[in-house]
């Protein structure tokens, strides 16, 4: 009896283990089979994310430390596109009118912003969203932190979205600087150049990246971008926060020295700016109305090693306009013609005919040359005849036979012409070959025209030396528009030209010559070319590569890489040639074209050489221009349609050289220039451990 209620309880309690199991085994089966598209869809409505921290973009600061560049936290808006996409169309659309109304923006306006650049609706670039698909897209920028406090705390009424702060660029202006065609902008990464990064093993570009587009944020982008940090967070199917799991923090960018003087670039900013309004009021006695003076730039150069101390151009923008989004309004503005094209920089890109300051490398070219001399004499005559045209002075009146330095002093346009013409005979006048040698043309190239000078700054300009070859290449090229246009009626210079044109635009003649030796006709140049070519003078044959960035520093305070001067070459003319020239345009500003600007300055201390030019262009006013130099210093200014050199642009070069000495009346005040001891610098600003940068520390020389 015993022995039967065991084997029972033993019986049931193996059917209960057996029914247990049954049941475990039941319920994986449906787990795994019947309710697997449940569950799984269930799991991925909690998952764990990666939410990608931007890096802040590394400083950029002048010579002395001070901030040119630096960055300010903004709030920002994001809509997850992919999040969006899942809701339901009647939700999809509560949610964002809800948002709309937040932000204070039209319904369509907020869902052109979700657009990506090239989708139907989307906004003209830069102004759409022109990063990854998979990123977050910011529909407002520098919105109020109570705004954004009040979206993160009503997620639920705003899935997909969310409000984060973002480091964006802000430009401090010390001196109230502006610098736009130096410093450059920034804009979101494309997914062009993230799929380009990815197959190039750049892990320092992510969806949230800014990247240089243009000036130093171009030029040295790979060094200011930083490294983007990681926070894993949990996150339900409306991207709401569960829970954080870790987070690995931002590198921010290395910092950028320049050799850029904020003091003296303010100085220059304020004397272009000035002098540009003022010659707007002043009628031109050529043309019977007002200057137009529609551009200008000056540069200011260390003619020792090529560093760029301060750049100007005119008109510019405030690069601000770029920071947390641009406006379409903006963008048309920037890119107008009407509003004169201010994102187009005058110093590197702006291409103007150098007048009567390229006569020092003609006069070079010609020294070099078997057929000319020191002691050399030619007619300075009212008119020079070539052909059927007689070429004029513009600048000087008839001195009779001088030499090389008096030419240069008074600006003699005949002179040059003679110079022109009579290697053009001795090279056998024939208008038709292009392979003609030709020493003008040679010892302009050999000064750094027709090129780019190697800055460091993206978009730079060639210029254009209009020799043999470039006429032939200009002919073929537009030989059927200029027959085309000969065949019209009409007896006006336009279809006269087209006419000949037609026939042999290709032949350079005398006339090609003449023009060519007195920096006319079709050959132009940037005002950096003209800097760098008289920095050659200055320095006894260097022709530098014009350089800002001058070191990389970690955020640390570790010097990462000095910049240093880099030579282009050495231009081919004798060190007594260079002499010559340089003793002459010492005598261009005491007794020549510029003298009557530098009345009672102290030229017996800051030896300053010049060289006026008042560039001709057919259907414009003329190019004002004012290249000077000393043993350590170039400053080029040039105004567009602004008249002649000294008269337009030589009260704001004195008064720039004035303040690189300290110079007040006939006195110089070292210990007053703008930079101090009145030279660049030769050291880097110190970097201290509390993130403070002071000046560097003064050598004494």
């Amino acid at each position: 009896m015993l022995r039967a209620r065991s084997r029972l309880r033993l019986f049931v309690v193996q059917m209960m283990v057996l029914s247990l199991f049954m049941t475990l085994f039941a319920r994986l089966w449906y787990l795994q089979v019947v309710g697997a598209e449940t569950y799984q869809a269930a799991a991925e409505e909690n998952a764990v994310r990666a939410v990608e921290i931007s890096a802040p973009r590394g400083l950029i600061v002048d010579s002395q430390g001070r901030p040119l560049v630096a960055n300010r936290t903004s709030w920002v808006i994001t809509v997850d596109r992919f999040l969006l996409d899942r809701l339901e169309r009647p939700a999809r659309r509560a949610a964002m009118a809800r948002l709309a109304d937040t932000l204070g923006l039209p319904a369509d306006e907020l869902e052109r912003r979700t657009r990506l650049c090239g989708e139907p609706g989307a906004a003209e670039p830069p102004i759409c969203w022109n990063g990854s698909q998979y990123a977050p897209v910011p529909v407002a920028d520098d919105v109020s932190q109570s705004l954004a406090a009040s979206i993160l705390e009503q997620s639920e009424d705003y899935p997909g979205v969310t409000a984060e702060a973002r480091k964006v660029r802000a430009y401090p202006s010390p001196y109230g600087i502006n610098a736009a065609h130096l410093l450059g902008y920034v804009s979101p990464v494309t997914e062009d150049e993230l799929d380009a990064a990815e197959e190039s093993g750049d892990n320092a570009l992510s969806p949230l990246s800014n990247v240089g587009r243009s000036g130093l944020e171009d030029s040295y982008d790979s060094y200011l971008r930083g490294v983007a940090g990681v926070r894993e967070v949990s996150v339900d199917s409306m991207g709401r926060v569960l829970g954080e799991y870790g987070v690995t923090g931002p590198q921010p960018g290395d910092t950028l020295v320049t050799t850029i003087d904020a003091k003296v670039q303010s100085v220059v900013e304020r004397e272009l700016e000035s002098t540009i309004l003022k010659t707007r009021k002043v009628v031109d006695p050529v043309t019977g109305r007002k200057y137009e003076a529609d551009s200008g730039s000056v540069v200011v150069m260390d003619a020792t090693t090529g560093r760029l101390v301060a750049m100007a151009s005119y008109p510019s923008y405030d690069p601000d306009v770029w920071s947390g989004g641009i406006t379409q309004g903006d963008l048309e503005r920037l890119y107008s013609q009407r509003s004169g094209t201010p994102l187009l920089s005058r110093a590197t890109q702006g291409q103007f005919a150098p007048g009567s300051t390229f006569k020092p490398f003609v006069a070079a070219g010609a020294l070099t040359t078997k057929r000319y001399s020191q002691s050399t004499r030619l007619d300075c005559s009212s008119y020079f005849q070539v052909g059927d045209r007689a070429f004029k002075n513009y600048e000087s009146g008839a001195y009779g036979y001088i030499d090389f330095p008096t030419a240069l002093q008074v600006s003699c346009n005949t002179f040059f012409y003679r110079l022109g013409y009579g290697l053009w005979v001795a090279t056998g006048a024939d208008a038709d070959d292009v392979n003609t040698p030709d020493p003008l043309v040679d010892m302009a190239e050999a000064f750094g025209f027709g090129e780019t000078t190697g800055v460091d700054l993206p978009g730079e300009a060639t210029g254009r030396i209009a020799d043999r070859r470039w006429k032939l290449s200009y002919w073929k090229a537009n030989k059927d528009y200029y027959c085309k246009l000969g065949k019209e009626k009409g007896d006006d210079f336009v279809h006269v030209f087209a006419r000949e044109f037609c026939i042999d635009g290709y032949a350079y003649r005398a006339g090609d010559a003449v023009n060519f030796s007195i920096g006319q006709g079709d050959t132009i140049i940037t005002p950096l070319q003209l800097a760098t070519a008289y920095a050659a003078l200055s320095n006894g044959g260097t022709l530098w590569k014009p350089r800002i960035g001058k070191a990389i520093v970690s955020p640390s305070g570790e010097v990462i890489k000095k910049i240093r001067p880099q030579r282009a070459s050495t231009v081919p003319v004798p060190k007594k040639i260079l002499r010559y020239i340089d003793t002459a345009l010492i005598g261009t500003t005491r007794t020549g074209t510029s003298a009557w600007r530098f009345v009672d300055f102290p030229l017996d201390r800051v030896r300053i050489r010049s060289k006026t030019g008042s560039a001709e262009v057919y259907g414009k006013q003329s190019t004002s221009w004012l290249a000077s130099y000393n043993e350590q210093y170039v400053v080029v200014m040039m105004v567009s349609q602004g008249g002649t050199g000294s008269g337009t642009s030589g009260p704001s070069v004195r008064r720039i050289w004035e303040s690189l000495y300290g110079i007040r009346g006939e006195k110089v005040h070292i210990d007053e220039a703008v930079q101090p001891g009145a030279h660049p610098p030769t050291e880097l600003p110190v970097f201290h451990r509390d993130g403070q940068i002071t000046a560097p520390v003064l050598r004494r020389r």
